[in-house]
């Protein structure tokens, strides 16, 4: 349970960081007038409640298997991401509705120096916390680390796009600039979500984790296997269990088949390095049933 502690760790620690971001951006697009920088700014907000919801993810996901979760609660931070992949389209929505409002009653946003200070130094702290928050998903092997920070990733494109515009309205672009940079922001936040909706939901449903013919390669490695078939995989990069059949001697012991299904597992474990638990149906030869 240690790993969920220091996933816990690293989601405060990246809610702190969204929520001064998310306060600064704001306040300048409220200021300055300009829709740009207030999605921006709205979606930084998000983030911080995409980081709660991790955190409330982290809690329940911790919790060891017991009688009624016999498999553990690992999914419940997976279905964390998927939450995280729902805000995102709900912010995608307010941010398109803000566009439209601007080509309705159109105005100048008042672009100043104070305001591309302000997305400079955010842009700086997004990169910084992408960085730190994916290589702690990618040590960690975890699901919700990824979903936020690809999330963050987004947002440093979206800043980008912010800035940009700012910037080219400062040296006199016309204003229409910039709720065409919000329609930006929303095709990148969408993006995001797809990623996100597809690394989450394949754990949700039990989409195949390994290559059965990978699997099929490493089981008949074994002299005692004469075949392998209704091979299936399922669950995290982290912990994933499979299932299949072997094809035995008729004439080897419960003990030795019992045996064999360790030396399988272990090797299999070896191959793929996780965490992997073998579930292995034992069938003996039939010559006309099994053509090898």
């Amino acid at each position: 349970m240690s790993v969920y502690k220091s996933i816990k760790k690293v989601l405060i620690l990246v809610l702190l960081s969204n929520l001064s971001i998310a306060v600064m951006k704001l306040a300048v697009g409220y200021i300055v007038k300009s829709e740009g920088i207030s999605a921006d700014g709205l979606h930084s907000l998000t983030d911080t409640i995409t980081n709660v919801i991790g955190l409330i993810g982290i809690k329940f996901a911790s919790k060891p298997p017991d009688e009624s979760h016999p498999y553990g609660h690992k999914k419940y931070e997976s279905l964390s991401g998927l939450l995280i992949g729902i805000m995102l389209i709900i912010v995608t929505i307010k941010i398109i509705s803000g566009a439209i409002q601007w080509f309705i009653s159109p105005y100048q946003p008042n672009i100043t120096i104070p305001s591309l200070i302000v997305m400079v130094i955010t842009l700086i702290i997004n990169i910084t916390i992408s960085t730190f928050e994916y290589q702690k998903a990618k040590a960690y092997n975890s699901d919700i680390l990824l979903s936020d920070s690809m999330n963050t990733r987004s947002d440093i494109l979206v800043s980008s796009s912010v800035l940009i515009t700012i910037i080219a309205i400062r040296l006199g672009a016309p204003a229409v600039i910039d709720p065409i940079s919000s329609l930006v922001v929303a095709v990148v936040i969408i993006y995001a979500s797809v990623k996100i909706f597809k690394s989450t939901t394949g754990v949700l449903v039990d989409k195949k984790v390994l290559s059965p013919d990978k699997i099929k390669e490493i089981v008949m490695s074994f002299r005692e296997v004469m075949y392998v078939e209704k091979i299936r995989s399922r669950g995290r990069k982290d912990e994933i269990y499979i299932d299949l059949h072997l094809i035995m001697n008729p004439n080897m012991t419960i003990q030795e088949s019992h045996d064999l299904n360790h030396k399988v597992e272990r090797k299999l474990q070896e191959e793929f390095q996780t965490n992997i638990q073998l579930i292995s149906h034992f069938e003996p030869s039939d010559e006309k049933k099994h053509v090898f």
